[in-house]
């Protein structure tokens, strides 16, 4: 969850090759927030769709804007090509190098993939599947307590912090809708197994997640892209380094080196941000939040009052102490060795790419996914298909790897990639990924010693 701040000046998008004016009053009252911007004076057809499955609200919202702008005309701005500087630019950028009719074609072919895998039944919830993951989740953290009873405070830290992970692909699929077909059914889901169990806020989750989608590695728009001031995801990041303050040079240059030390710190990140997000949620601009902020302020204050509750009745504060951190940067770690490694260890994308009107493509070239088992399909909530999970957000977990024979085969008859590899594997290239903006960095350094 990286939270940043965006502008909202009236921008176009192109739907089923009508353009529409999206003034501020539209964007703030769109549902899914900010994602929209992601598209701005771009085809969002394809992930128009694919975001909205099955949402009669969305697509009638789509019908009175187009009823309203039915004679809206708009010529695209002539946007100067961006040059890279070559050793800092280009450096783990990746090419979309399909022609106009090949990448046409590939739309085309998804469009049937996509009205295929709906008639299959596999964008529809199944009820007993969540619910049995639901308590499963209860019985991991009623384990903890019980453990916690009987003066076995580790363990118990342990088992909390695997329960909030799994609680963690919980709120990421009431968050896409996967379960309900009632998108406000899924909302309230959200907030019991995000805000009120493990402390992350549901529309903050939607603000960050929902962008990261749309414009996966895009350079500018994929929030998760931005992880300064400690690490670089591309070397264009060090212009801003070099300005901001000398200590950021000198440690960039490492940061390969720590990468995988502060992984356990992401759920302490998502939990401040979670915070000040909902704090906020009242007075923001967004008609959703305003409406939803009872629900997440409520939730979440609960959660901090069972929390500390559990660490009231351990015996001193070093117990309280050590319990928060095993606990918390357990969780972190489960989390982050996930979501760090479908996206960090693949190509990035100019924020002018040709590839940000192509989604399919935007998505097999940005995306991961680890190779599925039994007990990774588990840890990992499904999230080892990332690559099917990207193509299709509001499947369920549990029809992921079903519709994985249907997605190899389009990457076949396309000529497209489909990556998948162990997990040391994809951690390393992940790791080259920093390390090459590293060695940008030192000699940065070097050069301004």
């Amino acid at each position: 969850m990286v939270l940043r701040e965006t502008d909202h000046i009236d921008f176009h998008i192109k739907v089923e090759g009508k353009w529409m004016l999206i003034t501020k009053e539209i964007l703030h009252s769109h549902p899914g927030g900010v994602a929209i911007s992601a598209y701005k004076d771009r085809d969002a057809t394809t992930v128009f769709h694919t975001f909205h499955a099955g949402s009669s609200r969305a697509y009638k919202m789509l019908q009175s804007v187009w009823k309203e702008q039915k004679d809206l005309t708009f010529n695209i701005p002539v946007e100067k090509e961006e040059v890279p500087i070559l050793g800092l630019d280009d450096i783990n950028m990746g090419k979309f190098d399909k022609s106009d009719e090949e990448s046409k074609k590939i739309t085309e072919n998804f469009d049937k993939l996509r009205h295929k895998v709906r008639k299959m039944g596999l964008l529809k919830g199944n009820t007993t599947f969540f619910i049995g993951k639901f308590f499963q989740c209860i019985g991991i953290i009623s384990l903890a307590v019980f453990l916690q009873s009987q003066g076995i405070y580790i363990p118990s830290a342990l088992l909390m912090g695997l329960a909030w992970q799994q609680l963690g692909w919980m709120i990421h699929e009431y968050c896409h809708h996967q379960h309900f077909e009632n998108h406000y059914s899924n909302d309230l889901a959200s907030y019991i197994v995000g805000n009120l169990l493990q402390g992350f806020s549901s529309g903050g989750w939607k603000e960050q997640h929902n962008v990261h989608h749309a414009a996966t590695n895009v350079v500018g728009r994929d929030g998760d892209l931005d992880l300064m001031p400690f690490w670089a995801t591309v070397a264009s990041d060090l212009k801003f380094a070099q300005h901001a303050s000398s200590f950021l040079l000198q440690i960039l240059p490492y940061q390969h080196i720590y990468w995988t030390f502060g992984l356990p710190f992401l759920r302490l990140s998502w939990l401040l941000q979670s915070i000040i997000f909902v704090s906020k949620m009242d007075r923001s601009e967004f008609e959703i939040h305003r409406t939803r902020a009872r629900y997440e302020q409520i939730t979440l204050f609960i959660h901090w009052v069972l929390v500390g509750l559990q660490l009231y009745y351990l015996p001193d504060n070093n117990t309280r102490l050590t319990y928060f951190l095993v606990s918390q940067l357990v969780g972190g770690f489960l989390l982050a060795h996930v979501v760090t490694y479908n996206h960090y260890s693949t190509d990035k994308f100019p924020n002018k790419s040709r590839i940000l009107e192509n989604y399919p493509c935007l998505q097999l070239y940005t995306t991961r996914n680890m190779r599925p088992g039994p007990f990774i399909d588990w840890l990992w909530g499904g999230l080892n298909y990332q690559i099917e999970h990207h193509l299709f957000p509001t499947m369920p977990r549990n029809n992921l790897g079903k519709v994985m024979p249907l997605v190899k085969d389009f990457c076949i008859e396309n000529n497209l990639p489909y990556m998948v590899d162990d997990y040391f594997t994809g951690w390393k290239k992940g790791i080259e990924q920093f390390q090459n903006v590293a060695d940008v960095a030192y000699k940065l350094k070097m050069k301004l010693m």
